[in-house]
């Protein structure tokens, strides 16, 4: 597998290079990301497709299902090609209502590493990132517990790398503390800065960003700004977010989701928008609005 055609060119997870252009899986699932999807064939040749452009990098979770995901990626891509690498989450489980209780405990967090092994029908995870906070955000508090599980976890060799996800600064501090990390992935987009300072510190010590909902919590103000933007330019609201992130930093990797193959190509055509210094200057009052 090659990506000479992906926006953005590769970035390493520590020794694991990925495309900077990635894909996220949680769109395969069924309504609320519970149960099979409604389309199972165009759910098997999206992941084809993603196979085909070249993107090396998938971001799952044993959740997005609950585990039916998971399963999906293994029946379209298992035997994996070799440049292909598959990150999950763990520290999430699901209720019977679609809810996202935290499963943080020691044993819960062995449970998830297993299910994903086992689902993935792999040996070993590249790249496991610990879910944290809730459906509303990061939450203060220490990660200790459930990150020295998954270190262990990682010793015994069936983790490569670990990752914090949902987390807050001095989450990400406190895991770096413990154990070395390859990403950090949280909420970010041109309306919610709040990781900047952050993003900076991490490409100095050649950490991977992966933000989520690269369209999410956009104020009526700060969409019909981005919208003036994109009609400019005559591209969509998401061409502009996603080329906007990639020129942010070179440690930020894209994992926009969907369940369209068709779509997939309209989000690596967008993310090739070469955005001028006027349009980004532009751009960067969208979060100040």
């Amino acid at each position: 597998m090659s990506s000479p055609s992906l926006p953005g060119g590769t970035w390493t997870l520590g020794d694991l290079p990925v495309s900077r252009f990635g894909y996220g899986a949680m769109q395969l699932a069924g309504p609320g990301v519970m149960g099979p999807p409604a389309d199972r064939d165009a759910a098997l040749a999206v992941l084809r497709e993603v196979r085909d452009l070249g993107i090396t990098h998938i971001d799952t979770a044993g959740a997005y299902g609950p585990r039916f995901t998971n399963r999906l990626i293994r029946e379209a891509l298992h035997p994996y090609p070799e440049a292909l690498h598959i990150a999950t989450k763990v520290g999430a489980d699901r209720d019977p209502q679609g809810g996202w209780p935290p499963a943080r405990e020691p044993e819960a967090l062995r449970r998830a590493v297993h299910e994903n092994l086992e689902d993935l029908g792999l040996e070993v995870l590249d790249l496991v990132n610990l879910r944290l906070g809730d459906a509303q955000g990061p939450r203060p508090g220490s990660l200790a517990a459930p990150f020295e599980a998954l270190v262990e976890l990682q010793d015994q060799g069936l983790i490569r790398h670990l990752g914090v996800s949902n987390a807050t600064a001095e989450q990400v501090a406190e895991a770096r503390a413990i154990a070395p990390i390859v990403c950090v992935q949280n909420l970010y987009n041109l309306a919610h800065r709040q990781d900047d300072e952050l993003i900076d510190e991490l490409a100095e010590q050649g950490i991977a960003y992966v933000p989520f909902f690269p369209l999410g919590g956009f104020s009526p103000l700060q969409s019909s700004a981005l919208a003036a933007v994109a009609d400019r330019l005559g591209r969509s609201p998401m061409s502009v977010a996603l080329a906007w992130l990639l020129q942010r930093s070179p440690n930020i990797l894209l994992i926009p989701g969907t369940s369209s193959a068709a779509h997939l190509h309209e989000n690596v055509a967008g993310a090739a928008l070469r955005l001028s210094p006027d349009d980004l200057a532009e751009l960067d009052t969208i979060g100040r609005r």
